[in-house]
């Protein structure tokens, strides 16, 4: 998931009065169909695609390739480990305004063990005892209950999104802990190593897709339109690549 320093307070108290036996949600349609070529601002949106480019190509990239050249993979992958176990409160708070009760007490579950047993989250032995890592954000929250994306945007630095992915990247903002209890000195310093390592492992997989593309622009806008709709319908029929935002790294580890 894409992470945004606090902005302002999300009135998500509402949700929590829909109860375990609501209804099917209106998601049940996929979105994906509706939305295949919804791109209404395209010139606008590549221009800022270009920049978030050339960012990633001059600045992250070379940042990226130097910790992937001293770091082995099992550091790599332990450190995504623990910024993914930060991620706890906004994967359980969503699963929980989805009315999804086992999932939110195997989320609990899951950050306990791995906050214990796995050194502060930098292991992962709830994945082995059979707790299931989830991926859940508000945006997808928004979109189980039927809110549609609305048209594809790209934002400033942040990558891929659409309106509906916008107000839940500002309010998942809100359920990162740690900003609130740490100086803001180390929260961006733990948000810049917890994104260099993350490109780190991704490294190869964006340059395949960079050089297999015709139009790495739309191959991306494709993609994270694809993958969206399968995290919000809870889908696991996409290939690993297809699962991953390749574009706009998410710091869980290849998700």
């Amino acid at each position: 998931m894409r992470k945004l320093t606090p902005l302002a307070a999300v009135a998500a108290a509402g949700w929590l009065g829909l109860g375990w036996l609501s209804p099917a949600p209106a998601a049940a349609a996929s979105d994906a169909p509706h939305h295949a070529n919804y791109d209404p601002i395209e010139g606008v949106n590549r221009k800022i695609f270009w920049f978030n480019d050339q960012i990633d190509t001059y600045i992250l990239v070379p940042v990226a390739k130097g910790w992937d050249a001293i770091a082995p993979d099992r550091v790599k992958r332990c450190v995504s480990n623990f910024f993914q176990n930060l991620r706890f409160p906004i994967v359980a708070g969503n699963n929980l305004l989805q009315a999804k009760p086992v999932a939110t007490v195997s989320d609990v579950g899951r950050f306990l063990v791995n906050t214990t047993v796995g050194g502060a989250g930098f292991f992962d032995p709830a994945t082995k005892w059979g707790l299931k890592q989830h991926n859940e954000d508000f945006g997808q929250t928004l979109g189980y209950w039927g809110v549609p994306p609305g048209p594809y945007l790209v934002l400033p630095l942040l990558g891929p999104s659409n309106p509906r992915d916008t107000v839940g990247l500002a309010a998942d903002s809100f359920s990162t802990v740690y900003p609130y209890f740490i100086d803001y000195v180390y929260t961006f310093g733990a948000a810049g190593t917890d994104l260099v390592n993350a490109r780190a492992l991704v490294l190869k997989d964006v340059e395949q897709i960079k050089g297999a593309s015709l139009d790495y622009y739309a191959a991306v806008r494709d993609g994270y339109r694809q993958r969206r709709d399968a995290l919000v319908h809870d889908r696991t029929d996409l290939s690993q690549e297809q699962q991953q935002d390749l574009y706009n790294v998410e710091a869980n580890g290849g998700e």
